[in-house]
Parts: structure tokens; C-alpha cells; sequence
């Protein structure tokens, strides 16, 4: 078993035998420890990275010594033709997918373009998912991971430093959520994962550089925040549970946000 330390499995030992499933960004932190909660479960598991290349294959190392199946797979989410050509590579392996798990988001780094964070986290959001199309069958689940900072940004003022990915991340979840009727007529369930800043992300890292405080702040307003690990768990867990009325898993507390 390769779960991650000091966390307990969501999912049934087994019970995903025979499924397949893709994590976006999945080299490192939620997407590692999701891949690895998925593959211990059985799936077969697609490792997507853009640039951590030794990453990737280190986790996949790990779930292939616990006798499970892993790919690697490097793709830049933002470049339509590298997006194609994973698809193709998932075929040509695996012949389709059961679970696509879209955990891969950014914005916050330096040195990318002023409308990075839109091409990533909506623009790439979109195409993944329709490129992915083909190879989805009827009752396989896609999962959009996101934070209540960009869930709520309509409705909720978030912290500068963040704002302008939570806003990116929103028009995301709303461009995916757009594509709901599609889905349920070729019977493809969707599932949004909403859960606080996470303890122990880049995100999180980033956030206290650019304002320190900022993370100790928002812990002490939440009561606690969860950490990649126990995060993971919850968005494996979307990936087989009965999906909520309004598509929609709440991770944690969301006292005060204020819903639409």
C-alpha cells in the first residue's frame, strides 16, 4: 500500500479495480496523494505533470511496486496539442477513462502572461474535458477540483494576492458547469470539490510570501484548515460517491461565505 502517511483511505480496498482514472497536476501534493488514494483502491492511474518529469515517475514507481498500474504522462494543460496527444497516449494504453479528475491550477507563479491564470484554470479547464470526451463512457465521473475562495468570489471578498486566480478559477468551475447537459445526455456524472486553503500546497506557500500572516489568518478564522492529505481523500471520495443536487461537494467549514 502506498497511502499517504497519516491519512486513512476513503476508498474500499479494491473497489476500484478494473477503472481507470487521470488526475491533472498529479506529480506532486493533492494530485500525488488523489493518484494514490485512487490506485490503492485498484484503478489504473495516469500521472499528468507539465514540468516535474522525476516526480511523476517516482509516484508511479511507488504504485507499480504495490502491484498496481501507473502512467506518466507530461502535457501543458494551456497547449491544445500537447492535450491531444496525452488523450491519444491514454488510448492507446488504457483504451479510455472511468475517472478524470481536473486538480491541475495556477496562476500565482511568476514570470507567466497576464491572462495565465484564465487560460489555465477556465481555457484549459474546458478543452481537457472535451478532448477527453471520446474516451468517457457512460457512468464514468469527472471531478473539478476548486477552493470556496473561488467558489464564492462573486459573493465573498477573498484576499488580494488571490483574487485574480480565484476569479479565473470560477469562470472555470462556471464554463464546466455550462457543459452539464452534455454530460448527463452521454450519462458523464460531474462533481465540483470545494474546499478551503489547504495546508502545505504551493498555493498556500505562495499566498503567505506574498502576504505573511495571511494562511495563520485565515486558520484561525476556519478553526483549522485541512492538509494535502486529508483534502485528497475528500476529492478521491467525489470520484465514486452520490454526487450532491447542485454538483457540488463542500470540503470543511464555509462559515462565512456567502452563497449566490
Amino acid at each position: 500500500m502506498t497511502t499517504p502517511p497519516d491519512a486513512t483511505s476513503p476508498l474500499a480496498a479494491s473497489s476500484l479495480v478494473g477503472k481507470r482514472a487521470l488526475v491533472t497536476g498529479s506529480s506532486r501534493g493533492i494530485g500525488a496523494d488523489t493518484i494514490t488514494y485512487l490506485a490503492d483502491a485498484g484503478a489504473e492511474v495516469v500521472i499528468n505533470y507539465r514540468n516535474k518529469e522525476a516526480r511523476a515517475v517516482k509516484l508511479a514507481d511507488s504504485i507499480r511496486a504495490g502491484g498496481r498500474t501507473a502512467l506518466t504522462i507530461g502535457a501543458d494543460l494551456t497547449d491544445p496539442d500537447s492535450v491531444a496527444a496525452m488523450f491519444e497516449t491514454v488510448k492507446a494504453e488504457l483504451g479510455g477513462l472511468d475517472i478524470l479528475v481536473l486538480n491541475a491550477s495556477g496562476g500565482m507563479e511568476s514570470g507567466m502572461a497576464e491572462d495565465y491564470a484564465m487560460q489555465l484554470n477556465r481555457d484549459a479547464q474546458v478543452n481537457v474535458l472535451t478532448s477527453a470526451l471520446p474516451l468517457l463512457g457512460s457512468g464514468s465521473r469527472v471531478v473539478f477540483v476548486t477552493s470556496h475562495q473561488a467558489h464564492f468570489i462573486r459573493t465573498t471578498v477573498t484576499m488580494p494576492e488571490y483574487e485574480a486566480v480565484a476569479r479565473s478559477k470560477r469562470a472555470g468551475e462556471d464554463a464546466l458547469r455550462a457543459l452539464i447537459p452534455e454530460l448527463e445526455a452521454r450519462g458523464i456524472e460531474f462533481v465540483v470539490v470545494s474546499g478551503d486553503m489547504i495546508e502545505g500546497t504551493i498555493t498556500a506557500t505562495l499566498l503567505e510570501r506574498a502576504n505573511p500572516g495571511a494562511i495563520g489568518a485565515r486558520k484561525e478564522a476556519a478553526g483549522r484548515l485541512y492538509n494535502v492529505s486529508e483534502f485528497a481523500a475528500e476529492v478521491a471520495a467525489a470520484a465514486v460517491e452520490a454526487i450532491p443536487d447542485d454538483h457540488t461537494r463542500f470540503v470543511g467549514d464555509v462559515t462565512g461565505f456567502v452563497a449566490e
